[in-house]
């Protein structure tokens, strides 16, 4: 059976809404009207009160909002040496049919980006580490260690990029050693977190949902620049993944969210089903759990998940963080048993076996951009206590 706590029967994804103060804060900061004393002072109040939310909403799962974030990623990347962060990059680096590149282009392209531009090392000085230790030392004794921390993807900064463009060819003489040295940072980045303290990892990754998108399988097809086919680019990138946590997988929870896009306004960027991918997804990705959009048809059935082996987990987002309407908990409920008994025929199990490896959540974060999306405070407390009613239902007594 997949082990479990983590994951646990109730889940959301990372971000939540950010107070309105808290942006107020960000904002002056970044206009030099606030200190960076002013600002971690205003993070580390909203983050108290975030937290004690949480626990109080009866979530073990427990995150910071990604309240430090000013969007999902993170900096991560822009700390690794050989990655520098570019403002305003030029366009003609970009794959246009990119799903969310070409959401960015409808608002003049993307305004930030991380480029390669040296061998690619960790510096050993974690991004990620402290925004972890203050949320978990704000949790109830008992329950220290539980804290969940989200990360970007270790490919996040390549599919974006044209043919060449990712990486200088004086640096890299082919993609397989410029993830190399991503996975071993990406796995450095890991120890240290482990070594702190955190066994529950969320890594967030829209990249995989767009090899579902028909724009992007016809947009790609019709590049004459790209040398591999979209087949091989996922083989790529699941090694990439494979190594990045090879030597942590076995110790601490490796969970993968993959979404079609949360941006500004509760903007998605693309659609399609988990069909065409399903196999390689859940069969050759090592990680424990899959944190699946399943919120409206744009996500497809539930017909994949015949494929995910008995010793995993899925966590359905079937409680969209998009829009304050409110779902219907007796459908939703009858969404998570129809999950159950596609899992159950494609694993060899019955309903109730397979409803073992199973959670609910909302689709995505309420925040993955700072802004947040197009629901207000009271909605989104709402849609929490949706779905810890629905697990508490199906699952009575379970975290």
């Amino acid at each position: 059976m997949a082990s479990r706590n983590p994951p646990f029967r109730a889940e959301h994804l990372g971000s939540l809404l950010r107070p309105a103060e808290l942006l107020k804060t960000r904002a002056a900061f970044e206009a030099g009207k606030a200190s960076a004393a002013d600002l971690k002072a205003e993070e580390d109040k909203a983050v108290r009160e975030i937290v004690k939310a949480q626990v109080e909403l009866g979530y073990r799962a427990v995150s910071d909002g990604e309240y430090r974030r000013g969007v999902f990623w993170g900096t991560f990347f822009q700390t690794l040496e050989g990655m520098t962060e570019v403002q305003n990059p030029p366009l003609d680096i970009f794959r246009k049919y990119v799903p969310d590149v070409a959401g960015f282009l409808e608002k003049g392209g993307p305004g930030q980006s991380c480029l390669c531009t040296g061998k690619i090392r960790h510096t050993g000085k974690s991004s990620l580490v402290d925004e972890w230790l203050y949320t978990n030392s704000l949790l109830p004794a008992d329950r220290r260690g539980e804290a969940k921390l989200t990360m970007i993807s270790p490919v996040w900064y390549h599919l974006r990029y044209s043919e060449g463009k990712a990486y200088p060819a004086d640096v890299y003489g082919s993609e397989e050693e410029y993830f190399a040295d991503i996975a071993k940072a990406y796995s450095t980045e890991l120890g240290i977190l482990y070594n702190a303290g955190v066994r529950n990892v969320q890594i967030d990754d829209p990249l995989f949902a767009y090899f579902c998108s028909e724009m992007m399988i016809e947009g790609w097809n019709q590049d004459p620049t790209n040398s591999r086919t979209l087949d091989s680019l996922l083989d790529l990138y699941i090694k990439c993944y494979n190594d990045s946590i090879a030597a942590h997988k076995d110790k601490m929870h490796f969970g993968l969210h993959i979404c079609r896009g949360n941006f500004r306004g509760s903007r998605h960027f693309s659609e399609g089903g988990y069909d065409r991918i399903a196999i390689k997804l859940f069969q050759q990705l090592h990680v424990s759990t899959y944190y699946l959009e399943y919120d409206t048809p744009r996500a497809g059935g539930f017909a994949p998940l015949q494929h995910v082996p008995r010793d995993k987990n899925v966590i359905l987002g079937v409680i969209t963080s998009k829009f304050p309407t409110m779902e219907d908990k007796e459908e939703m409920r009858k969404r998570v048993y129809e999950a159950a008994e596609v899992m159950a025929s494609g694993a060899g199990q019955s309903r109730e076996q397979a409803l073992e490896r199973i959670g609910v959540s909302p689709q995505c974060g309420f925040a993955s951009h700072e802004e947040g999306n197009a629901i207000k405070w009271p909605d989104m407390i709402n849609k929490l206590k949706l779905v810890r009613e629905i697990a508490d239902e199906i699952w009575p007594g379970q975290p």
